[in-house]
């Protein structure tokens, strides 16, 4: 037995370094998470797996010892990243990343969004494209300007701004974007394929993505670590746990039926926090010590803010970041990794096309 814990401890160290060297960005390496196929490594199961890894119950009653996560210092870095090679793309062939934007009705917080995704694409060099299409459009119009959008060479990502209207089949027209061409990473088979051990999707959601580019970037350790998701859309919840696993950590999801959510959730080492819901985690739902990435952007009313409203998370930011190690703020936390993403997902469709290195 000792020999075989001997074989085992020096295999998981092996791969820790393996892992390491993966992951050393080169010169023109924007993002620190790897590609996932190279961490596919194989599940060694021994008898160890079944002893206690309860953390030991640290403290954490002074607000100053929870580290805050800034999505935007983050988000920034990458984004400069992006442009300069976004510079070098065109300076190099004349050519730049081009992405189209779909947006159906007039939605403030849809208006809002896109916004801020075209302003982004300025301000890193991107063509971009918008349409926009009355609430009580068919669902035939829709796919024409996808069509549209599919045939145009300088478009190199498309995005159909969400939730759209009820009378539309979502699903049926998130799976007719081009393969390709989908830098929001929802079509059935980039979503198989971020399931699938062993492959590796062309586009990961952009979301999922910037979650794990905040714990990387923040040294938070992801491998062997408990892990709740607390939401199961096909846009957040779902892939980020999906990501989570790909990274090797033990992922429970907890959703509306989930009997003890505040149990489940306490016991997690990272919680991501994407139900919707305002302020459903409060401070006794966390372990000391644990993460919280909160992915939450609700509105609530305010008189006193500029627009009239502001924005919350799902979690209680000031009990969490009472137990907390490290949280995500709303806003300025996971908001804008997630536009950060979507550029560079148009970038990297952008280099695949013309086959720029």
């Amino acid at each position: 037995m000792a020999l075989l814990y001997k074989s085992l401890s020096r295999r998981v160290l092996l791969t820790s370094a393996a892992m390491k060297r993966r992951i050393t960005p080169d010169a023109r390496q924007i993002l620190l998470s790897p590609p996932l196929i190279s961490i596919d490594f194989p599940d060694i199961w021994n008898s160890s797996s079944c002893l206690d890894y309860s953390s030991t119950a640290t403290s954490y009653d002074d607000p100053q010892s929870t580290t805050v996560i800034d999505g935007r210092v983050i988000a920034d870095e990458i984004t400069s990243g992006i442009t300069s090679e976004v510079r070098r793309m065109k300076n190099s062939m004349g050519k730049v990343p081009g992405l189209a934007v779909i947006m159906v009705g007039e939605r403030r917080d849809s208006q809002t969004y896109v916004r801020n995704k075209i302003a982004a694409c300025e301000e890193a060099g991107i063509k971009s494209e918008v349409s926009s299409l009355p609430d009580n459009c068919t669902e035939d119009q829709v796919l024409n300007v996808l069509s549209h959008f599919h045939e145009d060479p300088s478009i190199h990502g498309i995005l159909v701004q969400l939730p759209l209207p009820q009378h539309l089949d979502e699903g049926k027209i998130l799976s007719s974007v081009r393969l390709e061409k989908d830098v929001d990473g929802f079509h059935p088979l980039n979503m198989g394929n971020l399931a699938m051990r062993g492959r590796e999707p062309l586009f990961l959601p952009c979301t999922p993505k910037g979650c794990i580019e905040l714990l990387i970037r923040s040294g938070v350790e992801i491998s062997g670590k408990r892990a709740v998701v607390i939401g199961r859309s096909n846009i957040v919840g779902l892939p980020t746990s999906l990501l989570l696993q790909r990274h090797h950590a033990t992922v429970s999801i907890v959703h509306a039926f989930t009997r003890n959510p505040e149990q489940i959730t306490r016991e997690a080492d990272i919680v991501v926090a994407a139900a919707g819901v305002p302020n459903l985690v409060r401070g006794s739902w966390l372990k000391p010590g644990a993460v919280v990435i909160d992915v939450g952007t609700n509105p609530v009313e305010d008189p006193s803010s500029e627009h009239g409203y502001r924005l919350i998370g799902d979690v209680c930011y000031e009990e969490a970041s009472r137990v907390a190690s490290a949280i995500t703020p709303v806003p300025g936390g996971v908001g804008p990794m997630t536009v950060a993403m979507l550029l560079l997902n148009t970038l990297e469709s952008a280099k695949r096309t013309y086959s720029f290195t």
